[in-house]
């Protein structure tokens, strides 16, 4: 992957939906089918639009087609069963108020889990000149909210099946001309300090087999982003080194929401990774300015060079009001053009 322009900007992949969408959502029993379509059209153009208006590098169609992160992906499964009752519905928000889906047969993806058409949906709608990235969610990660069965014993089981079922998908991609994709698996990263890294690396690098070398392959490492509200230990010891032995171009690190703790690992990872910093706090209104960026930005380069860095906000922008997300996005921009300059 060579040829990329030094501190990259671009965004995790989500961002926030407008107003109407969040409206509709909630109601879509009194709209057509057409004019639910057209409605997630609209908003793809939306995210585009201020991606675009921003000046950042890399942009996606913002997921504005998609319910949440990984939940709206179920709706592509085959072999599921009805949602169990959510375990609590007021208070402080949590996982336990997202209930899990039942396996009641094999899992299966028989039409492609989205990310395709979602893709060519962003080819026709983006203007030229920027490089387009998809995400998908790994197959850990999908398994979280799917409960064990007879057929599938324990999450591994669960996960294992759901391996050829992202392969496929990043096969498509490819084929579809994507040349970025990030395979989110966020779940690797809350839970990496009591689970098998091991066993994360041979699942990652078997399911993204079909896109190594044909694109820019990358990951997110965070630590949880529902409703604000992170999930896992906030540490990323317990990932490396074993981490570094993902099949993958680029890894992105939350920083910002965690005061740049750790910040020198991305020493050690650019050795032989791109690195992809997370320097805006989405779980934070305030905005930070681009003088506040630029000086983020020369920290980082005293741990990698200027060609293996690139800037993002620590996650998806799509649980931070619009209104606060372009602005950070505009800054994040500005700063980074600031130490351009001075390279």
């Amino acid at each position: 992957m060579t040829n990329l322009p030094p501190l990259r900007t671009t965004v995790i992949g989500s961002y926030p939906f407008p107003s109407w969408l969040e409206y509709a959502s909630l109601h879509l029993d009194e709209f057509g089918t057409d004019e639910i379509a057209e409605m997630q059209e609209d908003a793809v153009i939306c995210a585009i639009h201020d991606q675009a208006a921003a000046g950042l590098d890399v942009i996606t169609d913002g997921e504005q087609t998609r319910l949440d992160f990984n939940l709206s992906f179920y709706g592509y499964l085959a072999g599921l069963g009805a949602a169990e009752p959510t375990r609590r519905v007021y208070g402080p928000p949590a996982h336990d108020q997202r209930g899990k889906h039942t396996v009641t047969g094999e899992l299966a993806a028989p039409n492609g889990l989205g990310v395709v058409d979602e893709f060519q949906r962003l080819q026709r709608l983006a203007p030229p000149g920027y490089t387009l990235k998809a995400s998908v969610p790994g197959p850990y990660t999908l398994s979280g909210r799917l409960l064990p069965s007879d057929r599938y014993p324990d999450r591994w089981a669960l996960t294992e099946a759901l391996v050829p079922l992202v392969r496929q998908e990043m096969a498509d991609l490819i084929a579809a001309g994507c040349t970025e994709i990030t395979i989110d698996e966020p779940s690797m990263s809350c839970y990496a300090y009591k689970s098998d890294t091991a066993r994360f690396v041979d699942i990652f690098n078997r399911t993204v087999e079909p896109a190594v070398g044909h694109c820019l392959l990358s990951t997110h490492l965070c630590f949880g982003n529902f409703k604000g509200r992170a999930v896992g230990k906030r540490e990323y010891q317990p990932m490396f080194p074993a981490f570094l032995g993902m099949t993958v171009d680029e890894f992105h690190l939350e920083m910002a929401s965690r005061e740049f703790s750790e910040l020198s690992i991305v020493e050690g990872i650019a050795q032989t990774h791109r690195v992809n910093v997370g320097i805006v706090d989405v779980k934070s209104y305030y905005v930070e300015t681009p003088d506040e960026i630029a000086r983020r930005v020369r920290r980082c380069l005293q741990y990698a060079p200027a060609d293996r860095l690139s800037f993002a906000p620590d996650c998806g922008l799509s649980q931070t009001a619009r209104w606060a997300a372009k602005q950070k996005l505009e800054n994040l921009v500005a700063g980074v053009k600031i130490v351009r300059r001075e390279l």
